[in-house]
C-alpha cells in the first residue's frame, strides 16, 4: 500500500476493482499518473438561487456553474511533493461547455493527524475537506465529504454546513466497455440538491513523479 488512498483505506483498498486500485494507486512510490478523457452525460445544478454561489466558486476553480449534456472533460491525477514536503495528488478537471473552458481544481493529501484524505479545493486551497472512502460490495468506490474548514491568511474557521453541501461520489469500472464511470451529487441538508454530474472516461497511466506546474495550486495551505 503505497498511495495516499491505499494508506487511508487500509485493507478496504484491496476490495476495489483492480482498475480502481490502479487509478487510485497513483503515488510517488509507484511513479505514475492517471489521465482520463471522456464525456459527462450531463452536468446539473440546483434551482436558480444556487447560481450566485456556483459563480463565486468558479472564481477560484472550486465549482462549475454551468449545466448541459454530452460535455467533453479531462481529469489529471499527478503525484508530487508539495512545498511542505507532503505527498500530494492533483485532481484537476476541465470541462468544455458551449465553447467555454471550465476548471475544477483539487489537491489531496493524507492528513497527518487523522490519516484520512484531506481534499484542498480551488486554486488557493482555501477550503479543506475531510473525505471518507469505502469499497462497495461490487468493487466500486464510494466517497463522501465530511467536515470543511476555510483558510485565508490569519483567518481560519470550520465552514458552516448550512452554507455548504456534502458531496457523494461513486466511481466504478465497466469491464464490458473498458471505461470508468463516475457520478456525483452535492446536497445541502436544508436546501437539497446543489450540483451533480455523471459520465464515463478512459484512462492512460504515464510515468510521473511530479505534476506539471499548471496543475499545482497557486498557494499551498499548511493547515489541515
Amino acid at each position: 500500500m503505497s498511495s495516499i488512498f491505499a494508506r487511508a483505506m487500509g485493507e478496504d483498498f484491496s476490495r476495489l476493482h483492480p482498475m480502481l486500485q490502479k487509478r487510485f494507486g497513483v503515488g510517488l512510490e509507484d511513479g505514475y499518473a492517471c489521465v482520463g478523457t471522456g464525456t459527462m452525460r450531463r452536468i446539473r445544478r440546483g434551482p436558480w438561487w444556487t447560481v450566485p454561489f456556483l459563480q463565486i466558486g468558479r472564481l477560484r476553480s472550486i465549482l462549475v456553474p454551468d449545466h448541459g449534456e454530452n460535455i467533453p472533460f479531462r481529469i489529471e491525477n499527478y503525484p508530487y511533493r508539495d512545498r511542505l514536503g507532503r505527498e500530494t495528488v492533483t485532481f484537476v478537471r476541465e470541462y468544455r461547455i458551449r465553447g467555454r473552458m471550465r476548471r475544477f481544481d483539487a489537491t489531496m493529501i493524507a492528513g497527518r493527524r487523522t490519516g484520512r484524505i484531506v481534499d484542498y479545493l480551488g486554486t488557493h486551497q482555501h477550503l479543506a475537506v475531510d473525505l471518507e472512502l469505502h469499497a462497495e460490495p461490487d468493487g466500486s468506490l464510494l466517497l463522501r465529504s465530511d467536515a470543511q474548514r476555510f483558510y485565508e491568511g490569519p483567518i481560519a474557521f470550520r465552514f458552516p454546513m448550512l452554507f455548504s453541501g456534502r458531496a457523494e461520489l461513486r466511481e466504478s469500472f465497466d469491464d464490458d466497455t473498458g471505461e470508468y464511470r463516475v457520478s456525483l451529487e452535492v446536497r445541502n441538508r436544508v436546501f437539497g440538491f446543489l450540483f451533480g454530474y455523471d459520465g464515463a472516461f478512459r484512462c492512460e497511466f504515464p510515468d510521473a513523479v511530479d505534476a506539471p506546474e499548471r496543475l499545482k495550486p497557486r498557494r499551498t495551505e499548511s493547515r489541515e
